[in-house]
C-alpha cells in the first residue's frame, strides 16, 4: 500500500502513455506511469512514417528510448498491470495493482492501447512481425507488389482488403461469413479482392517469414503476409469500473474531447484506446494533450 498520492497515473506504457507521462512530469507534477513496453502494439513493428525518422526503426528502440527519457525527467515507473479502479467520496482514485500493491491519484489517464483478437492457430504467434500483421494501415506498405492475405468477417476485413489493392499485386480475403453494409459488400464485388468465403484459416506456414496459409478447405494458398483483421477488443472493463462512457456507436473505445477528457472529471484517455487511426503519430499528440490537461487538473486540486 502506497501512501503517497500522485497527481497523474498513467496506464500504458505505449507511446501515448509514455508521452503523456513527459508531458505531465515536466508540469513539476508526481507522475506513476504503469505499463510493459512490451505490450504495446508498436513494440514489434517496424516505423518508418513517422515525423524526424530516417528510414525504418524499430518500435522496441523508440519505446526504450521514451522511457529512457522519462527516467531522466524523474517519472516513477513501475511495470504492473491494474486490477481495479475506484473513485472515494474524496475524488480520489483508488487503484489496485496485480502485485498487490493500491495506489491513489487525483488524475488517471487511459492509454492502453487495443488488444488485438487473434486467431490462435499454429505459426501465428511464431510468425508475427515476420508476416503476420494486426493493423493495415501499419504495415500495408512493406508489401508493394506482394501476395498478402486478410482473414475476417466484418467491415474492418473488407476495408483492409480493398486499401492493400493499392499496395500488393493480389490480395486474398478468407471470411467464414461476410458481413458488412451494402456498399461496401458492393465495393468488394467490383474490386480484384480474391474471396474465399466460407473457409478460415488453418495454420500460418513459414520459415522465419510467412509463405502460405492452409486453409480448413484444404486449399493452401502461396502468401507473402497476413493481416488479421478480427476487430479490436479495448482495454476498456477499467474505465467502466468508474462510469467512463464509451463510443455510443460501437461501444468499443472510450468518448473523449479535444482535451482527451471523459466524462468523469480527472479521467483522460489517449491513443489506441479512443478509436482509430491506429498511428503512433496519433497516440503522441493525444499524450501530449492527456499529460497537460491532467497535469493541470491535478495542481488545480492540490490548491
Amino acid at each position: 500500500m502506497s501512501d503517497a498520492i500522485y497527481d497523474v497515473v498513467i496506464i500504458g506504457a505505449g507511446p501515448a502513455g509514455i508521452q503523456a507521462a513527459i508531458h505531465s512530469t515536466r508540469k513539476k507534477t508526481h507522475v506513476l506511469l504503469l505499463g510493459r513496453i512490451k505490450n504495446s502494439a508498436i513494440y514489434p513493428a517496424h516505423v518508418e512514417n513517422y515525423a524526424c525518422i530516417n528510414g525504418v526503426t524499430d518500435g522496441k528502440d523508440l519505446l526504450e528510448a521514451g522511457m529512457s527519457q522519462l527516467e531522466r525527467f524523474g517519472t516513477e515507473m513501475r511495470p504492473d498491470d491494474v486490477l481495479k479502479i475506484a473513485q472515494g467520496e474524496d475524488e480520489l482514485f483508488s487503484l489496485e495493482l496485480e502485485s498487490g500493491d493500491t495506489v491513489t491519484s487525483r488524475t488517471l489517464i487511459f492509454a492502453m492501447g487495443v488488444s488485438k483478437n487473434k486467431l490462435s492457430v499454429p505459426g501465428e504467434k511464431e510468425l508475427g512481425g515476420c508476416g503476420v500483421s494486426y493493423c493495415v494501415d501499419c504495415d500495408a506498405n512493406f508489401y508493394r507488389g506482394d501476395t498478402v492475405m486478410v482473414v475476417g468477417n466484418q467491415s474492418a476485413a473488407i476495408d483492409g482488403a480493398l486499401t492493400l489493392l493499392d499496395y500488393a499485386a493480389k490480395v486474398y480475403l478468407v471470411a467464414e461469413e461476410l458481413q458488412g453494409s451494402e456498399a461496401l459488400l458492393e465495393k468488394l464485388q467490383g474490386s480484384t479482392v480474391e474471396l474465399h468465403t466460407g473457409d478460415w484459416v488453418q495454420e500460418i506456414i513459414g520459415q522465419g517469414k510467412v509463405e502460405e496459409v492452409l486453409l480448413k478447405s484444404g486449399n493452401k494458398l502461396s502468401v507473402d503476409g497476413v493481416f488479421i483483421e478480427l476487430g479490436s477488443k479495448g482495454a476498456l472493463e477499467l474505465a467502466t469500473q468508474v462510469g467512463v462512457m464509451l463510443d455510443t456507436e460501437q461501444f468499443k473505445y472510450i468518448d473523449v474531447n479535444r482535451k482527451q477528457e471523459t466524462n468523469i472529471p480527472g479521467i483522460y484517455a489517449a491513443g489506441d484506446i479512443v478509436g482509430p487511426p491506429y498511428q503512433m503519430a496519433k497516440a503522441v499528440g493525444e499524450g501530449c494533450v492527456a499529460g497537460m490537461e491532467a497535469a493541470m487538473f491535478a495542481r488545480k486540486k492540490r490548491q
